[in-house]
């Protein structure tokens, strides 16, 4: 059997699944780093100020409360089956001729997996072994507009999933196929790309488009800066209206703040 599907579930020659996104490039390590100290909540503030405004991806939660992650995304999309294209309800292995397989080829290390399932409750897009190898990889954690399965053994995986629930179903039991890899995806109708960066935590997980990423540290650190002075006037019994945001006399007080600090 060739590496694509068998015609048993591929039946439209003009159709060769899996779709295979192009070769992108990742950003660096020294970048990812950086990014380690920065919050969901604060990248989906300093991103909305950037004039990106739809980067959370709502709905997925963590199945690891108190972790983060931080990594270059690659894509898995799954769409609608169709009996004349792909028809994978009958056949739960057809699937290691789809994207679902595939798209495992290319995880390196540092890696995040964002998955397009649209929310479908009756889709299990990974299960244990899937995720077992994921992060055998060097994967970081997976991002996930749907459900995945093996709870229970889930569980025994010390890998950071951000999911919307738990389904009894394999990935092409019921209405959706592993379609294509590395390629654009709308995870719960945000846009991710493959090479954007993904930051997930307790608050949820945002997008960083990876040419802005250098951007959004330099700002990140300049209002982190900011913030820890006015977090100290507050204690220290300053008005909020005055320290938060600063106003214009507080930002005098601030920037000479700034001159002692150095």
């Amino acid at each position: 059997m060739s590496e694509h599907l068998s015609k048993s579930s591929l039946k439209r020659a003009d159709i060769d699944l899996p779709i295979s996104g192009k070769t992108f490039e990742r950003a660096n390590k020294a970048l990812i780093d950086q990014l380690e100290g920065v919050s969901s909540a604060t990248a989906s503030a300093m991103l909305s100020r950037m004039g990106i405004k739809q980067t959370f991806i709502e709905g997925p939660t963590s199945t690891r409360p108190g972790e983060k992650i931080v990594g270059n995304v690659i894509t898995l999309q799954f769409m609608p089956q169709r009996e004349d294209v792909a028809d994978g309800a009958a056949q739960e292995y057809s699937e290691k001729f789809s994207a679902l397989w595939a798209v495992f080829d290319h995880v390196q290390a540092g890696d995040v997996l964002a998955i397009q399932a649209f929310g479908d409750p009756y889709t299990g897009c990974l299960g244990e072994m899937l995720i077992t190898y994921f992060q055998a990889q060097g994967g970081v954690g997976i991002v996930v507009d749907g459900y995945v399965r093996d709870a229970p053994k889930l569980k025994n995986i010390d890998l950071p999933l951000w999911v919307r629930g738990f389904t009894p179903n394999y990935a092409s039991q019921t209405g959706l196929f592993p379609w294509g890899y590395n390629v654009p995806i709308a995870c719960s109708r945000v846009l991710v790309l493959p090479g954007d960066i993904m930051i997930a935590d307790d608050d949820g997980a945002v997008v960083i488009p990876r040419q802005i990423a250098p951007q959004l540290v330099d700002e990140t650190l300049a209002h982190e800066d900011w913030e820890s002075f006015s977090r100290a006037k507050i204690k220290a019994g300053g008005t909020l209206k005055k320290y938060y945001p600063l106003d214009d006399e507080a930002r005098v007080e601030y920037e000479q703040w700034r001159k002692q600090q150095r």
